[in-house]
């Protein structure tokens, strides 16, 4: 049986249709990747920002720690792929708190 001289053309077509297909899947998952990481940050700093508020409504004081949000309030999240900065402004005025992606994620 001999092949076509067209059939190497329609060979060729279907391997760039295929490259081009899994290019765009993989820019796809990458997005919605990406857009996930942007929402567990959000949701982190959200729960951080409860727990301070929670803390100052029931003793009258943020809390001097952030490792007294984690032990008290039980927070929890992913420390190799967050890194929270806590820096206490005083008992009657509310933290600044800082949360980034860590390094290298």
């Amino acid at each position: 049986m001999r092949k076509r001289r067209g059939d190497s053309g329609k060979t060729a077509f279907t391997l760039i249709g295929f490259a081009l297909v899994l290019i765009l899947f993989l820019f796809a998952v990458s997005n919605a990747s990406k857009g996930n990481i942007e929402r567990q940050q959000e949701s982190l700093e959200k729960a951080i920002q409860r727990d301070v508020t929670y803390c100052y409504a029931t003793t009258g004081r943020y809390p001097k720690t952030f490792d007294y949000i984690e032990r008290v309030y039980g927070l929890t999240y992913d420390k190799e792929l967050f890194s929270v900065e806590y820096e206490v402004q005083g008992s009657k005025i509310p933290p600044v708190v800082t949360v980034t992606k860590a390094e290298g994620k």
